[in-house]
């Protein structure tokens, strides 16, 4: 798929601006999400198209600002001097571990900016890229739990129990997740009471 096809499924003419691709993929990311279509295999096919050409487009594109002061440290400072806490996977090629490791450092960055929902898609997609990897699915779990403990505070209690059940469904295996989660539905019990 090439740069104008990319451009092409958000809707866009090629050479649009980074924030024209980002307010075109918010606007069909939240048409075709898979929780807002939870029946709709065609909308979720979409949601992933719509995805990779967002990820395409930024591995090019720059903010047409310029980056806050952490970035900027982030952006002077080489690869290969800071050591990475992304596992090597043998089974991917090095674009797809590059890819890892990139979102690994945009994830992080939608943590700490507390925005979730950003980073559910930033990790459903890429694990429909990268398909079997455990560390992969494990933060697509975290993600989902910390999203669930927003909507606690939030008092969306219904909604925060659908992420918290994805996030156990997904990273069945990890035993500290278990253990925030049971927390998560303990608030969540004291809240109803």
């Amino acid at each position: 798929m090439g740069l104008a096809d990319h451009y092409r499924t958000l809707g866009l003419r090629t050479g649009a601006s980074f924030d024209d691709v980002k307010a075109a993929y918010r606007k069909l990311a939240r048409k075709y999400h898979p929780d807002v279509n939870p029946d709709d295999q065609r909308a979720q096919d979409r949601f992933i198209k719509v995805t990779k050409a967002y990820d395409a487009l930024l591995e090019i594109l720059q903010p047409d600002e310029e980056p806050q002061e952490e970035d900027a440290a982030v952006a002077k400072t080489p690869v290969e001097e800071e050591p990475s806490p992304v596992q090597t996977n043998p089974g991917l090629s090095d674009h797809e571990q590059k890819l890892k490791q990139d979102s690994y450092r945009q994830l992080q960055m939608l943590f700490k900016q507390q925005k979730y929902p950003r980073a559910i898609a930033l990790v459903e997609g890429l694990a429909q890229r990268i398909t079997q990897d455990p560390e992969v699915r494990q933060w697509q779990a975290i993600t989902y739990q910390r999203w669930g403990r927003q909507l606690i505070t939030q008092g969306q209690l219904g909604k925060a129990r659908i992420y918290l059940d994805k996030a156990l469904k997904t990273d069945p295996l990890n035993k500290s997740l278990w253990v925030e989660i049971n927390r998560d539905f303990q608030s969540i019990e004291q809240r109803l009471r």
